[in-house]
């Protein structure tokens, strides 16, 4: 039973899009009909500025990190119940129900759900993945390359294989969101950090 009540948790916290709430609020708009139509922080930077990007990239690294406290609380520390929160955090933020099915690409959430994993982990990966995106200025290049090394981490560094294999999972929905992306660095074409874009799709 604490799987299942972590799996539901973890679903609805990670269904909460802050980056859709904050921009509805502070601009009136629908932040998916905007910049590169992703619900999440770095489009919410080029669309609404620094300040709101901020605030969604903490808002949504928290719900991953809250998600496997309440998991943790209800089974008593079980490890697959923590794993399942996180995955489903992550993919209901990706797939949100309370927002049609369209949100964000997860990486803040995954980012969070890191940090409960294993924070030395979290940690080597943040620091490789901020040494990536200062020198090529690709966010979505960041993004993958921590999650391309968030499952190596966790099985050499951290000796968690179970979530080291629940980890690929979140790779794989990290690389599946990132498509488009993934074929703009290879033609050369992907926006850089900074980069202005415009701020209707349409």
């Amino acid at each position: 039973m604490e799987y299942a009540f972590s799996i539901v948790i973890g679903y609805l916290l990670g269904s909460i899009s802050f980056s859709y709430l904050i921009a509805k609020k502070i601009a009136g708009i629908d932040i998916r009909s905007h910049g590169s139509g992703n619900a999440g922080a770095t489009n919410t930077l080029r669309v609404l500025g620094k300040g709101p990007a901020i605030l969604v990239l903490l808002l949504d690294l928290l719900k991953g990190l809250a998600a496997l406290g309440i998991a943790y609380l209800i089974s008593g520390g079980d490890t697959l119940a923590y794993a399942f929160a996180g995955i489903f955090a992550i993919i209901g933020h990706n797939w949100p129900v309370f927002f049609g099915f369209r949100g964000g690409k997860g990486i803040a959430t995954t980012i969070g759900v890191a940090l409960g994993y294993s924070p030395t982990a979290f940690l080597i990966a943040v620091i490789v993945t901020i040494i990536v995106i200062a020198i090529t200025r690709y966010v979505s290049l960041g993004s993958l390359v921590f999650v391309t090394l968030l499952p190596i981490l966790l099985y050499t560094v951290a000796h968690q294989p179970m979530l080291a294999a629940f980890s690929l999972l979140i790779m794989l929905f990290a690389y599946i969101r990132h498509y488009k992306n993934i074929l703009n660095l290879l033609r050369g074409t992907e926006r850089k950090l900074g980069e202005k874009v415009n701020k209707n799709l349409n």
